[in-house]
């Protein structure tokens, strides 16, 4: 299962046997949290996509339960669902109208006549919802160069950029790994997106920096964030290799890396986006908000 299954945050299905809903109340969203260190730390989030076989209610109980303040990827029709729980989304997803917006993306002009449009309806919509960052995507190279991409994503972003600046809401290119989940994916390095924020030179563009895509690519996380974080709206957790918990089983240190990240003053939002191996869903989520409560 991959995260482009279900990149359009699809409905929810029947929930997982032995995962039935908590019954909570829904409380007003907290301030970022203090950690255990007396720093103020960043904030809790949930991706909906590797837990899309709960209904969206059902996740949000458990968010509640676990003092997880976003449910991310999602769209802004589901608002109202969040706010009954005291919950925002911290990332909202890409349009619905974005048909394959992964692999066809925002580096290729031909795309760009359907992404415009889709994408300033989405702003709008992400702004009324109260949401701070929308996620777009590079695509695929299919033979184009990485420059020539660069150059007109970077056209095709400033035809909307007037639109995220006015209304207050930062686009978010996500880079992920071509290696293993996203062959050919053309923003697959740190150094592409950087590139590709200086290039548009604006706060309402920043990078949704994946931790389980980049180790994949070119590790040196801890540095990168301490070196790049100016550039950083927010980050997404995963266990490496295989994407799943980020315990003890894989090789990254996520009490290390969210150390750095409280180190460089953000207060934004850090989303677990991992697939659970286990199938107590609850306890894996649970497991990661610890160990990244630092």
């Amino acid at each position: 299962m991959r995260r482009r299954d279900f990149v359009k945050a699809a409905g929810a299905a029947v929930p997982l046997a032995g995962c039935a809903p908590v019954a909570l109340a829904a409380g007003p969203l907290a301030t970022p949290t203090a950690s255990r260190t007396g720093r103020r730390s960043f904030r809790h989030s949930v991706t909906r996509w590797p837990f899309n076989d709960w209904p969206l209610e059902q996740l949000c109980e458990v968010a509640v339960e676990l003092g997880i303040e976003s449910v991310e990827l999602v769209q802004p029709t589901d608002a109202p669902v969040l706010e009954r729980y005291g919950l925002t989304c911290a990332m909202t997803a890409h349009p619905d109208e974005a048909v394959d917006g992964l692999r066809k993306g925002w580096n290729r002009a031909e795309y760009q006549d359907y992404l415009i449009p889709a994408y300033r309806r989405q702003l709008q919509a992400t702004a009324e919802a109260g949401w701070p960052n929308l996620i777009c995507f590079s695509g695929n190279r299919d033979g184009l160069d990485d420059a020539t991409g660069l150059e007109t994503m970077a056209q095709g972003i400033e035809q909307i950029l007037p639109d995220a600046e006015r209304l207050g809401v930062t686009l978010c290119i996500e880079l992920f790994n071509s290696k293993v989940d996203h062959p050919d994916y053309m923003g697959d390095s740190t150094a592409w997106g950087l590139a590709l924020v200086d290039r548009i030179g604006s706060e309402r563009f920043k990078i949704l920096y994946d931790i389980y895509h980049m180790q994949i690519m070119e590790g040196d996380i801890i540095a990168t964030i301490r070196e790049k974080h100016r550039h950083f709206a927010h980050y997404h957790t995963g266990g490496v290799p295989g994407r799943n918990e980020i315990d003890e089983t894989q090789e990254l240190n996520y009490p290390a890396i969210m150390r750095a990240i409280i180190e460089t003053g953000y207060t934004g939002f850090v989303g677990q986006e991992f697939i659970p191996k286990n199938p107590d869903k609850l306890a894996s989520l649970r497991q990661g908000v610890e160990i990244c409560t630092v």
